[in-house]
């Protein structure tokens, strides 16, 4: 079946290269690079596997602190803090 189908430049002559490289006809080599990329399920966006971020260990564990309640636990500690600087006027 015939399609147009508009590569770019640099995407061509790739194509073009290796085509001659492996001794195939650019249709051949087109239908087999389009055929794997639709069978590996490669994404169509053209990038590769999705990036990971490597994590690594900061020293020994830190006490698990239930965060639930953070705020709470802030406010009553500058309370405390205000009350604190209260006193030391008198």
């Amino acid at each position: 079946m015939r399609t147009t189908v508009d590569l770019a430049p640099d995407l061509l002559q790739r194509l073009r290269d290796e085509a001659h490289r492996r001794r195939l006809s650019f249709k051949d080599l087109l239908n087999r690079v389009v055929r794997r990329g639709l069978e590996t399920g490669a994404p169509a966006t053209g990038g590769a596997s999705r990036y990971r971020c490597p994590t690594f260990p900061l020293g020994r564990p830190v006490p698990s602190v239930n965060l639930d309640k953070a705020l709470a636990v802030s406010a009553a500690l500058e309370d405390d803090e205000i009350a604190r600087k209260l006193n030391l006027r008198k």
